[in-house]
């Protein structure tokens, strides 16, 4: 009887290595991926078929989002955020898996139904992630009181917090969320139990660390104010008078420094040493008239107006469109009848993705990345 491995190997079956040969370019998921669907999803790196029917894809699910009349108005968009994140594992521009986030919790935001959802809180978390200042995502959800009910919130927003060395209001944080006794309060305060542990073991800032830092920062090549300049020097003066100090009886040997003397130099010095002198072959004995040292410059200046550019033959007053007609312009009918239908199927899309989506989206998920809330009303923003 065969083993298993030299079973497989006389089967001749397809491995699907699409993941060992794209590995490092899977973005990793919370809850995992499923193999077989990311096999799949992979081979359009060399397939033009398979990518054009995953965008194909994507279309219908935006469009089962607009045409959706269920009692769960969320449940569509995460259908296709999972399929998106699935379908699309390197992420990135083209997947549109920012503008579906933003457009997603800019739907449900002002809905009470939707404050306390976990589902509707993750979807905000998970597009914190994909922007350059996670802290704006926070404050904004903080102050509409969205997912304050749920104890990710206070976690994942303290933790912000502390990459940024603010260990104080990650502190005031968990608080917050222990006494609004936030769900599940265990996993909250074992999550402030750890933040204390990390807090005691980082080492305390003096108080010069913390003065150095509230300090304007200096560019390279800038001149030093005055006071700054005497400081310098009582310094350097207080490290050489350090240095000059002998240690005990120990004496230091003089150091001998070669000086390099240029040979050509000896001109120069011979005002001081007038019986020295060496010719200098490479020398310039002379540097010639003044024609000669000109010589580059033999082209003699004449009138521009002996020189006459040939013009075409014609009137100069009826121009170019006078005498030639006009040139009529071909149009695919077929091709403009799938434009006509591609555009009335684009304003109906709630991503408005157009026909050039992969510039579009790439545009739209860099100006997310700087300013994620540029598209909510500003009376909503917090202050």
């Amino acid at each position: 009887m065969l083993d298993p491995e030299t079973e497989f190997l006389a089967s001749k079956r397809e491995t699907g290595n699409e993941w060992e040969l794209f590995k490092e370019n899977v973005r990793p998921l919370k809850r995992g991926r499923k193999i077989a669907i990311l096999n799949d999803a992979l081979k359009a790196h060399n397939d033009n078929d398979i990518k054009k029917s995953l965008f194909d894809q994507r279309r219908r699910l935006i469009q089962a989002i607009d045409e959706y009349k269920g009692e769960d108005p969320l449940h569509p968009w995460l259908e296709c955020i999972k399929w998106v994140q699935e379908a699309f594992p390197p992420g990135g521009d083209c997947s549109g898996l920012v503008v579906m986030y933003e457009q997603c919790v800019r739907t449900f935001w002002h809905s009470d139904r939707y404050k306390d959802d976990l589902r509707y809180l993750k979807v905000w978390l998970e597009y914190a992630e994909n922007c350059a200042d996670a802290q704006v995502i926070y404050s904004f959800l903080d102050a509409n009181e969205i997912g304050k009910t749920h104890s990710v919130f206070y976690i994942s927003y303290a933790l912000v917090m502390e990459s940024k060395n603010k260990m104080k209001a990650a502190n005031e944080i968990f608080n917050f969320g222990i006494s609004r006794n936030a769900r599940p309060i265990e996993k909250l305060k074992d999550a402030y139990r750890k933040f204390i542990a990390r807090s005691m073991s980082r080492p305390k800032a003096s108080e010069e660390d913390s003065m150095e830092k509230h300090l304007p920062i200096r560019s390279f090549g800038t001149v030093l104010s005055r006071g700054e300049n005497r400081m310098q020097t009582l310094d350097s003066s207080d490290i050489s008078r350090k240095d000059s100090k002998p240690k005990g009886d120990r004496v230091l040997a003089p150091i001998n420094i070669n000086i390099y003397k240029d040979s050509n130099s000896a001109d120069i010095g011979s005002h001081h040493h007038p019986d020295v002198s060496k010719p200098d072959v490479n020398s310039w004995h002379s540097l010639g008239p003044r024609a000669e040292r000109n010589k580059e410059n033999n082209a003699i200046p004449t009138k521009w107006r002996s020189y006459k550019i040939p013009q075409r033959p014609g009137s100069r007053t009826g121009g170019a469109g006078a005498s030639s007609a006009c040139i009529e312009v071909f149009v695919d009918e077929e091709c403009e009848e799938t434009h006509r239908k591609n555009v009335e199927s684009a304003k109906s899309s709630a991503l408005q993705l157009r026909q050039e989506e992969e510039r579009a989206l790439k545009r739209e998920t860099d100006l997310l990345w700087e300013d994620p809330l540029r598209n909510f009303p500003s009376n909503s923003l917090p202050r």
